[in-house]
């Protein structure tokens, strides 16, 4: 069994390395590595061996990580487990220049369904990607990297309530295009800490687009995130970044039974995954019995639909099964009969019981938490789960004694979903939708309880290690 203070403290060190999807792959990525799974490409040919471990990333948003039983046979299923790496956020817009009422600002777009009033009077910061161009000896390349400035350079700030008195009676509605903008500076600040512009004409060469750095953006925000790159703002080509909190993520409660933290949904349940994968084939003999394939694919954009070349409507999970089978066989009817000898796991965050907003639960399905994996279902299929898979989870929780819930969204209320729906009916897959309980989803910062880290991930632990002896005692399209 887990240690439920040292698992607690490598998921926030998890949360805390993770600011954006890009990041949490290359966690993702780092800790894989670590514990001997060898990267490969979707780009080349795939040489796999039987009892070996592996990885590729698409986008370095979305990771997707197996392990090849020992007695695997090409035909046989596979045993997955599927999350995001998404969470709801604000997103540079490509022209991020605004500048009003003398204050250098940041235009951004929200991403995701996010609760956007959270996000006012947070000490706030910048993550993501880059494309910078490099030049060795002549010869330009452009490398991929991954950017994190750690200071508080921005803010949006509430409308005093002297200036909107009625604010608490009628409630807080602001406008996304207008209110949320984050302030960088203001504008006589940024002219009079202005760096000089370096060189001349002969350093054309080294540049990217002129528009790049300066019409587009604030000079300001350029010179901090080329300052932590070590490079030359003219040498940033493009980049993807997003707004973040700087707090970071802790334990917290007067019991200290909580973890607070942003991006819960879905960073909890993708380090849940990845580290029962990681410890379900850490051993030699982890695999010796397998005669599945255990994998867990954590995918970008599943706030926005996941109708994406790296989300979960792409073909990338298929692909990465039938590049697998294919491996060791050359038969391609054999796909077929792996898909349906397979299982995945849809890990998504749960709604647990808010005891200020009781009223919002279905009377007989009010997950709490510290009570374990919550079994989402849903008749009208925005979950995936049908008594099939809802059995073989509960039964590997009752063999384990894990505590497990369910949940139904009231009938007078609309469900949200998953990637569970999309892959069951484009891979068709048996898939069991199931999430730790959390309080404040969507927020910019979230709570869940740090017993369900310890649930969550022993029961998937169990699910990589079960599922293959119990689904052949399992019979039911004959």
């Amino acid at each position: 069994m887990a240690n439920t203070t040292s698992l607690v403290s490598d998921f926030l060190s998890f949360l805390n390395a993770s600011p954006t999807a890009f990041h949490a792959v290359d966690e993702s990525k780092r800790r894989l590595r670590h514990a001997g799974y060898e990267q490969i490409s979707e780009r080349d040919d795939w040489k796999l061996e039987a009892g070996k471990k592996y990885f590729f990333t698409r986008n370095y948003s979305t990771i997707v990580a197996f392990a090849v039983g020992k007695k695997y046979e090409a035909g046989n299923g596979f045993h997955i487990i599927g999350a995001h790496t998404d969470s709801p956020c604000l997103k540079l817009k490509p022209v991020s220049k605004v500048t009003k009422g003398g204050c250098l600002e940041v235009g951004v777009q929200t991403y995701g369904g996010g609760l956007w009033y959270t996000w006012f009077d947070r000490d706030l910061t910048v993550a993501g990607r880059v494309i910078v161009k490099e030049d060795k000896a002549g010869s330009v390349s452009y490398s991929h990297r991954l950017v994190r400035i750690e200071d508080p350079i921005m803010r949006i700030p509430t409308l005093a309530i002297h200036l909107d008195r009625n604010v608490n009676s009628e409630g807080f509605k602001p406008n996304t295009q207008t209110h949320l903008v984050p302030i960088l500076a203001t504008a006589i600040k940024a002219e009079l800490n202005k760096v000089p512009a370096e060189g001349g004409e002969e350093d054309g060469e080294k540049k990217c687009t002129e528009s790049s750095s300066k019409s587009k953006h604030h000079p300001l925000l350029m010179e901090i995130i080329a300052n932590a790159l070590g490079c030359n703002p003219d040498e940033i080509c493009e980049f993807e970044l997003q707004v973040c909190d700087t707090q970071p993520s802790i334990l917290g409660g007067a019991a200290k039974e909580f973890i607070f933290s942003g991006r819960l949904d879905n960073l909890c349940m993708s380090f849940c995954s990845l580290k029962a994968l990681i410890d379900a084939t850490s051993s030699g003999s982890d695999l010796e019995e397998e005669s599945g394939v255990r994998m867990v694919a954590l995918f970008d954009h599943e706030e926005v639909g996941s109708n994406s070349a790296q989300g979960a409507g792409s073909p990338v999970m298929i692909d990465a099964m039938s590049h697998i089978t294919s491996c060791f066989s050359s038969d391609a009817k054999v796909l077929k009969k792996a898909i349906q000898k397979s299982l995945l796991v849809s890990a998504d965050m749960a709604h647990a019981l808010h005891p200020n907003f009781m009223d919002k639960h279905e009377e007989n399905h009010q997950p709490k938490m510290h009570g374990g994996l919550v079994i989402k279902h849903n008749a009208n299929q925005r979950y995936a789960t049908n008594a099939v898979t809802s059995f073989v989870f509960r039964e590997i929780a009752e063999k384990h004694n894990l505590p497990v819930q369910d949940f139904v969204v009231r009938n007078d209320m609309g469900c949200g979903s998953t990637i569970g729906p999309i892959l069951a009916s484009s891979v068709g897959i048996r898939t069991v939708d199931v999430g730790a309980p959390q309080l404040s989803m969507h927020s910019i910062r979230e709570m869940c309880a740090a017993d369900d880290v310890k649930h969550s991930y022993e029961h998937f632990k169990a699910f990589f290690q079960e599922f293959t002896h119990l689904d052949a005692k399992l019979t039911v399209d004959v």
